[in-house]
């Protein structure tokens, strides 16, 4: 790749610049999806948010309107195949387009095996669990994905200009955690090999396909148990910093997978977890 005006390559911050790409995010009305859309917005890509709670998306964007940004909101559930496809194609005609699609819409409800204070949940074990909770898991985190990548794929071979699909995975793809609910961790190794997957497909339309793998993030995931101080201290206590992160801390790592700065980058799983995944000290 080389600058089209002087013919030599790019300097390192230029090829951070997304301005003017188009960019679309599920599950963005809070948390992990809200700081995609805003880092997005904030380096000058125009972006829609989309989340199962159309009001709150509607809210964050009128917010980041409000600042100055090129921002569109769209209510989605992506278990729904038909209306994920509905809000991909409003997207591509208010932006003429798709660069930069990020599946993240997730969520992780029931209880682990194993109480954040200690002892088994009864209410935990894979003979008790319920497996309505188990179906609704698999079908936003890994079926919406999937969902979500697909449409992403379509309008990005549609245009032939290559674009950047980014997945939300977790560390949960590659560790247990006892006091995480049982289907997370399947339903997100899952998307880690889709990602795989995709990326060996689409890189001959030079499509990347990547995934981020954020360990424990102060977010409302799992109805906002990490900001319970009893669940708080147990997953500070997991990671080699001895603390959870804050959102703002993903948004770096974002602009890298979403911009030509990681133009030789796909099929990569991309850890952020404050080294929880090495194992626990002590």
């Amino acid at each position: 790749m080389t600058d089209a005006g002087t013919g030599q390559p790019p300097k390192a911050l230029e090829q951070f610049d997304i301005a003017g790409r188009s960019a679309l995010v599920t599950g963005a009305a809070s948390g992990i999806g809200l700081a995609y859309a805003e880092a997005m917005a904030e380096a000058g890509a125009r972006v829609t948010l989309t989340d199962v709670d159309g009001a709150s998306a509607e809210r964050e964007a009128a917010r980041l309107r409000a600042q100055g940004y090129e921002v569109r909101a769209d209510e989605l559930d992506v278990s729904d195949r038909a209306r994920t496809t509905q809000v991909f194609d409003a997207h591509e005609a208010a932006y003429g387009g798709l660069d930069i699609a990020f599946a993240n819409a997730g969520l992780g409800i029931g209880p682990g095996f194993w109480k954040p204070e200690g002892g088994r949940d009864p209410q935990g074990q894979i003979d008790t669990y319920d497996p309505a909770i188990w179906d609704r898991i698999i079908a936003i985190n890994l079926t919406g994905a999937y969902n979500t990548m697909r449409d992403a794929a379509r309008l990005m071979k549609k245009s032939g200009n290559g674009g950047s699909i980014i997945a939300t995975s977790s560390n949960a793809a590659v560790i247990c955690e006892p006091i995480v609910p049982m289907p997370y961790m399947p339903s997100k190794a899952g998307v880690s090999h889709l990602v795989r997957h995709l990326a060996l497909e689409l890189g001959a339309y030079q499509i990347r396909v990547n995934a981020i793998l954020p360990g424990p993030f102060v977010t409302n995931i799992a109805d906002g148990s990490l900001k319970d101080p009893v669940v708080r201290k147990a997953w500070d206590d997991a990671t080699l910093m001895g603390r959870i992160a804050e959102t703002y801390q993903i948004k770096p790592l974002a602009l890298f997978l979403a911009s030509d700065a990681s133009s030789y980058v796909t099929g990569a799983q991309m850890m952020i977890d404050g080294g929880m995944s090495l194992g626990r000290l002590g």
